[in-house]
């Protein structure tokens, strides 16, 4: 059985961040709350107020939720075009991609290696050896932004725990909609991305345009708090997406554009549409900047430092074998870790204030009414 129309993969990239983003504005005080809190923490380190810490290559564990229709077989993708997903990951985040070099040369200084890794859960959140793919069967003909997918009593299948996870979901989507993801800052049960499954990977079900594995990347980008280059701001030019090395442009660019692309005066080398934030095909993007790669440093010391906290400390070299000089005890943590752990704790504790407060807020609007 063929997949319906509505359902075959667009002609252009859409991405559902953005309304998932504005809906969770409208309906939560908290996660406004956090937002602020979130891009306040973000400007810190734009503005070179604060420096990134980490240092060394973080990788971070990823659950993979196969979400398909038996009546459509080709829902259910492979094991190999769910490991080709995260080699192209790897290679994008590590700016080791063979495309790299149609980077424009006004921009080449800027391309970032954003010291992030991403590989299959090894264990799952009892401690028993996986693959860190789980598959699920659903009736549902598609799945939309309104988070259906990730919870089993919506015919999708819930999250492993996202402080110390990375959830994709990988389903059929309808309409247009290649992909969406959660902002940082937002409920733990419904964090994560979403991935259509005909633009995952590289392989399979993967359909160009959107055959490259960018989708992901660009989702990615977005958990790991970085906005849609051009600003979201409808062309005019007035709101970027906060980070200062990537131009102010006017709209979105689509399927191949060449350089340079100028708007919002722009000139003379115009829009980045190179960029992994931008909608350009997947054969048209090969880059993240320092700028961008700060702004996810901000992120993962703050919001997603539970994943720094995770990593296993470098092992002790050996000892020397000399009876009268005994080694010096390794310290079990490092003064990073420390530090980032002390900081996860105060931000469970402000969590928490936060809680309080809105809860009060309801509270009193409740018995006020």
């Amino acid at each position: 059985m063929t997949e319906p129309e509505f359902s075959r993969t667009p002609t252009r990239d859409l991405c559902g961040t953005m309304l998932v983003h504005r809906t969770l504005l409208n309906e939560s005080l908290t996660y406004r709350a956090r937002r602020t809190a979130i891009e306040n923490r973000a400007l810190s380190y734009e503005l070179g107020l604060r420096a990134p810490a980490r240092t060394d290559v973080i990788t971070i564990p990823v659950a993979v939720h196969v979400v398909h229709n038996p009546a459509f077989p080709a829902q259910n993708i492979s094991d190999a075009q769910i490991h080709s997903q995260i080699a192209v990951l790897n290679q994008d985040f590590r700016a080791a991609n063979p495309d790299v070099d149609k980077v424009p040369a006004v921009w080449k200084s800027l391309v970032a290696d954003t010291r992030i890794e991403f590989q299959l859960a090894t264990q799952d959140p009892n401690g028993t050896p996986t693959s860190g793919i789980m598959r699920v069967a659903t009736d549902r003909s598609f799945f939309t932004t309104d988070d259906a997918v990730k919870a089993s009593a919506t015919c999708g299948t819930d999250p492993w725990p996202s402080d110390q996870y990375l959830n994709m979901w990988v389903c059929q989507l309808g309409g247009g909609l290649l992909g969406y993801a959660q902002f940082p800052g937002g409920p733990p049960q419904t964090d994560g991305v979403v991935i259509r499954h005909s633009a995952f990977g590289t392989e399979g079900t993967a359909t160009g345009p959107f055959d490259l594995g960018r989708t992901a990347t660009h989702e990615i980008g977005h958990w790991l708090n970085l906005f849609h280059i051009w600003g979201d701001d409808g062309g005019g030019c007035n709101r970027g997406d906060e980070v200062a090395d990537t131009p102010n442009q006017a709209r979105e660019n689509v399927g191949a554009p060449t350089f340079p692309h100028i708007t919002c005066n722009n000139g003379p080398d115009g829009d980045m549409f190179v960029n992994y934030m931008d909608y350009t095909d997947d054969v048209g993007m090969f880059m993240f900047t320092l700028g961008q790669a700060k702004r996810m440093d901000a992120c993962l010391e703050n919001s997603r430092a539970s994943f720094l906290v995770a990593q296993p400390a470098p092992a002790a070299p050996p000892a020397p074998a000399a009876e009268s000089a005994p080694a010096t005890p390794q310290p079990a943590v490092d003064d990073d870790i420390a530090t980032l752990r002390h900081e996860l704790d105060r931000l469970r504790r402000e969590n928490q204030r936060l809680t309080t407060v809105v809860d009060g807020i309801r509270s009193a609007l409740a018995t006020s009414n």
